[in-house]
């Protein structure tokens, strides 16, 4: 089981590896971050609407909010500014949520819809939580990747760089 001080750690993080990753992408021109560069969800622009929609699906499930949820290879936004202001917010939501976790709330079980194969399943929160901000930097990973590939440094992206 986790403690809700780890998962405000992640938040922060979170937050710190997104402003870093969207700082870059807003040098790039629109038709560099939209281009198809073979990654599983084909662009950085693509890859960063996917960050949204995993962290929309993962947020209404815990607080039962009524994020937009469209589907996991279906553009939230086509506009950058647009998309960048919404995962600043969504970022803000993320680390206030956070700061109402409780070890009871974390540790029990729920029952949930897992929308990639139709399944429901019963699983600890802790465990879903942790899985919300590893979804992150699995993705952010890839951009990061990409934005590699493509000449740009997002710098370090270590855990520890943020305090």
């Amino acid at each position: 089981m986790s403690s809700p001080a780890l998962y405000q750690s992640f938040a922060a993080y979170n937050r710190a590896m997104n402003d870093a990753v969207y700082a870059v992408c807003a040098e790039i021109p629109d038709a560099d971050r939209k281009a198809d560069r073979g990654a599983f969800f084909k662009s950085v622009h693509g890859t960063l609407n996917h960050l949204i929609f995993g962290d929309h699906a993962w947020m209404n499930r815990f607080d039962g909010g009524d994020r937009p949820v469209l589907g996991a290879d279906v553009p939230l936004y086509d506009d950058f500014d647009e998309m960048r202001a919404a995962r600043g917010a969504l970022d803000d939501d993320i680390a206030a949520w956070t700061g109402t976790l409780t070890g009871e709330w974390l540790a029990e079980e729920v029952e949930w819809h897992s929308r990639i194969d139709d399944t429901m399943r019963t699983q600890p929160r802790w465990l879903l939580v942790s899985h919300m901000f590893n979804h992150q930097t699995h993705h952010r990973g890839q951009v990061t990747t990409l934005l590699t590939q493509m000449g740009y440094d997002v710098g370090v992206t270590d855990l520890t760089r943020v305090p």
